[in-house]
């Protein structure tokens, strides 16, 4: 709960005193103290042990082998098989054309094309 000063309206801070453990709400623009009389400490934290079967498989192993990216007809430098899968990625500055990334269907090289 946010607290606010009287006289000026600003924003109190809890203070506590050196020598005690009596807290009070400090205003830093005009110096105005009030002792609160209990302070409500934040709620200790929970420790959970997860386990192995709490675990969610999210993507199994079957649907991380799919292969979603579009296929294009060309000859893999390493194999000479004409099918690839194709992407772009911007390697350069914005105002340069991308490169164009190639993997093979059959062997899994990669290689590269500049535009």
């Amino acid at each position: 709960m946010i607290e606010f000063c009287p006289n000026c309206g600003t924003r109190l801070t809890l203070k506590r005193k050196k020598d005690s453990k009596e807290s009070f709400l400090y205003c830093a623009k005009c110096g105005y103290e009030r002792q609160v009389e209990s302070v409500m400490l934040p709620a200790s934290k929970r420790v959970t042990e997860v386990k192995q079967e709490d675990y969610i498989v999210v993507i199994g192993e079957k649907e991380q082998k799919l292969k979603t990216l579009p296929v294009i007809t060309i000859e893999c430098p390493k194999c000479g098989n004409n099918l690839a899968y194709v992407w772009q990625v911007q390697t350069r500055s914005a105002d340069e054309s991308s490169t164009q990334f190639f993997r093979c269907t059959k062997c899994g090289y990669t290689f590269r094309e500049y535009s």
